[in-house]
C-alpha cells in the first residue's frame, strides 16, 4: 500500500494523551511500519471568568481555566496488517482519534 496515515489525538488530559500515542506507536512498530512522532501540537487554553455571586459583589469574580492536549502522529510505508491493528486497538475514552488517509 505504501501510504501516509495521520492520526491526530486530543484530550483534556496530558497522560491520556501520551499514554494512548505510546499504545499506537508500539502497535504500529510491531507490524513492521514506520512512525514519525508523537508530535506534540500547542495546548489550547480557555479561561472563562465567572461571577461569584449573581446579584451582589460584581467586582468578585472566579476563572476557571481549560486546557487541551494534542499529539500528532505520521505512520509511513503501512500494510494490511498495520491497517488491522489500528482498528483492532483499544484507546480509553476520552481522547479523541481522528485518522487521515
Amino acid at each position: 500500500m505504501s501510504q501516509r496515515i495521520r492520526i491526530k489525538l486530543k484530550s483534556y488530559d496530558h497522560n491520556l494523551v501520551d499514554k494512548s500515542s505510546h499504545k499506537i506507536v508500539k502497535t504500529v512498530k510491531s507490524t513492521g511500519a514506520v512512525v514519525n512522532g508523537p508530535i506534540p501540537l500547542p495546548t489550547k487554553k480557555r479561561i472563562y471568568t465567572v461571577l461569584r455571586s449573581p446579584f451582589v459583589n460584581k467586582k468578585a469574580r472566579e476563572q476557571f481555566e481549560l486546557s487541551s492536549y494534542k499529539r500528532l502522529l505520521d505512520i509511513y510505508s503501512t500494510t494490511s496488517k498495520t491497517i488491522d491493528a489500528l482498528m483492532k486497538l483499544e484507546l480509553p475514552s476520552g481522547v479523541e482519534v481522528e485518522i487521515k488517509v
